[in-house]
């Protein structure tokens, strides 16, 4: 049975994706790039923002700087910012049962997020959910973000010193992280974590590289994880 479940955020906890895309272009798109849709799609997938814009300014051939990426980062956190004040921060249908029901059965529970602390806190509150997440890591707190495995690694540090803290040992098979794209399992999966992948967005359709998966994260309970990851 697993001891701690580590989550992405956008797309498993909140369906927010779309919007994260939708407001990357437009910030592009007033620097004047503008990418195709179905490329966007593809490349931004899973990965944080610094690595989105990135992506794009290396594909328009253009130049790019850290002044640059912090001015538009924060500018698309601002329009983000401005459209969940309107219309409130789209969680996941099941994804608070499924939360409260892990941390019922004494879980230990993170997030690991290419998203700003400011939206991935406020998506926690939003939801009433952050008083069952014992970590949260963030896009801030990582100069690489997923596909490297460094998200990852500073949770499993977090979270050997909580079971130290308890005079326990934590190893990262005994550590489930729940992702719904490639970028997310591959970072997960190189930190040497079991993986259990959501395939009801993204992943729709596509047997991704991953432990176990489930079409939602309604279907992740005690009783799941402890059928398919149980030594």
């Amino acid at each position: 049975m697993p001891r701690a479940v580590l989550f992405d955020l956008n797309g498993v906890l909140v369906d927010d994706e779309p919007i994260h895309l939708r407001l990357l272009l437009r910030a592009l798109a007033e620097e004047g790039i503008e990418p195709p849709a179905a490329w966007a799609r593809t490349t931004f997938l899973g990965v944080d923002d610094r690595t989105c814009l990135r992506a794009a300014f290396a594909r328009a051939g253009r130049s790019y700087d850290p002044v640059l990426e912090a001015r538009l980062v924060a500018r698309k956190a601002a329009y983000y910012q401005a459209e969940i004040r309107a219309a409130g921060y789209p969680v996941v249908p099941g994804a608070g049962a499924a939360v409260a029901a892990l941390a019922d059965a004494g879980l230990w529970l993170g997030v690991v997020s290419g998203a700003l602390r400011a939206e991935v806190e406020g998506a926690l509150r939003g939801a009433g959910l952050r008083h069952r997440f014992a970590l949260v890591v963030t896009a801030e707190d990582v100069a690489r973000g997923k596909p490297d495995p460094e998200g990852y690694e500073r949770a499993i540090a977090q979270l050997r010193r909580l079971a130290a803290a308890d005079d326990r040992l934590i190893h990262p098979h005994e550590i489930v992280a729940v992702e719904d794209s490639p970028a997310g399992l591959a970072a997960a999966a190189a930190a040497g974590l079991a993986t259990l992948a959501v395939i009801s967005g993204p992943l729709a359709g596509v047997r991704p590289s991953a432990d176990a998966v489930v079409g939602s994260i309604a279907e992740i309970t005690p009783a799941l994880l402890a059928e398919r990851f149980s030594d």
